[in-house]
């Protein structure tokens, strides 16, 4: 582990093993891919020196599984992998969703469709983060940017899936796992650690799916003595499937719900130098790095623009967006895919203005005159 007091050379991989166990994480199943591997391979080592479990499945969707009855047994777990093996675990995401299971899914991006590009960078997969499995859901997924920011986002995703009780995603991608950059082990005591929330009433009146006011219900560990059935179908209050067009309502909307009440708790974004932009970048990630520097090098050359950096991809912030969007004359959304977030900035804005894509999807890291350019695209585009 790093000395608390001084600063460490650290890769980010790394960082979210150390941010999984500071969160309380005390099981993590999984398969190696790259470039996720290092993760587990941390959490091999660490776990069992800390009375945790690890275990290496057959493959992806084993090792889902095995997480989501960690989870549903009464431990804080995770897995990590990349885009094959995060669509390999689709389904197994959509049963957590809809059995109210904590997970958190750690998905260290990389080029794709299919092989793809096993060793480059990429933010390919952020819709799929939100819409992967099928069905009627609301997805929470985090996207650091930094090592340090890697640690910090990892304890929020534990602290997310353990409040909300549900899947959480960090999206991560190569360039983050595997650079190393200066990392403060912050003071134990100023991590804020969010568990489940237990039951209080007698075992006989206990139900695992009822309805509360802020839509979360009480979780006990499975075996704790607390009596439910646990099912893929549609369920009533106490986890038996159901056919009742009223049950099945409720039962969908508690899934929305629950995030949506929330919402606003579990938005983190930063705002960079946009009290006075009249233009605006959008980004998230790895690429937000490079945002934040063409900012800085635009603002050189008299162009006033400014920065939203989201660190909550899903929910969607459309609220934020619609409230920046109506101060400034364009936006550029800058992703390293083919253009994936910004269908949902295009949504989000309340009025119409040129709306351009700084992207790349060729495995190297955005770069910030790209972004530049397409920068001075959306301004000539105002102007005519």
């Amino acid at each position: 582990m790093p000395n608390k007091e001084r600063p460490a050379l650290v890769q980010g991989n790394i960082a979210c093993g150390y941010g999984a166990l500071a969160a309380g994480c005390s099981f993590f199943g999984g398969y190696p891919i790259t470039p996720s591997t290092e993760i587990a391979e941390f959490m091999a080592r660490e776990l069992p020196k800390r009375g945790g479990k690890f275990i290496q499945m057959e493959d992806e969707m084993g090792s889902l599984a095995a997480v989501i009855g960690a989870s549903i047994a009464g431990a804080k777990a995770m897995t990590a992998t990349s885009g094959p093996g995060f669509s390999l675990m689709q389904e197994h995401i959509g049963f957590a969703y809809i059995t109210e299971t904590p997970i958190v899914v750690v998905n260290v991006m990389r080029g794709g469709p299919s092989t793809g590009l096993p060793t480059m960078t990429s933010q390919s997969d952020t819709l799929q983060a939100g819409f992967g499995t099928h069905g009627d859901y609301y997805a929470v997924a985090f996207a650091p940017s930094s090592v340090q920011e890697v640690f910090e986002y990892t304890v929020k995703a534990f602290n997310a899936a353990e409040f909300l009780q549900t899947p959480v995603v960090l999206l991560m991608d190569e360039t983050l796992a595997h650079m190393r950059e200066k990392f403060i082990y912050p003071p134990t005591d100023s991590i804020e650690v969010i568990n489940r929330k237990k039951p209080e009433t007698p075992f006989a009146w206990f139900k695992r799916f009822e309805m509360t006011p802020d839509c979360i219900s009480d979780f006990p560990a499975f075996g704790d003595g607390y009596r439910y059935h646990i099912t893929g179908l549609v369920h009533d209050p106490m986890g038996f499937p159901t056919a009742v067009s009223s049950e099945i309502v409720k039962s969908a909307e508690k899934l929305r719900d629950k995030i949506l009440i929330h919402k606003d708790r579990f938005t983190y974004y930063e705002k960079f130098m946009t009290d006075d932009a009249i233009w605006l970048i959008i980004a998230f990630g790895t690429a937000a790095r490079s945002a934040k520097q063409a900012v800085i090098e635009a603002r050189h050359h008299r162009m006033k623009v400014g920065l939203l950096q989201l660190y909550t991809i899903w929910p969607f912030p459309d609220e934020l967006i619609a409230e920046l969007s109506r101060n400034v004359e364009g936006i550029v959304v800058a992703e390293m895919n083919m253009g994936q977030l910004i269908r949902e900035v295009k949504k989000a804005c309340p009025r119409k203005l040129p709306i351009l894509g700084a992207n790349r999807y060729d495995g190297v890291l955005i770069t910030p005159d790209e972004i530049i350019h397409s920068l001075k695209a959306v301004h000539g585009s105002k102007e005519k």
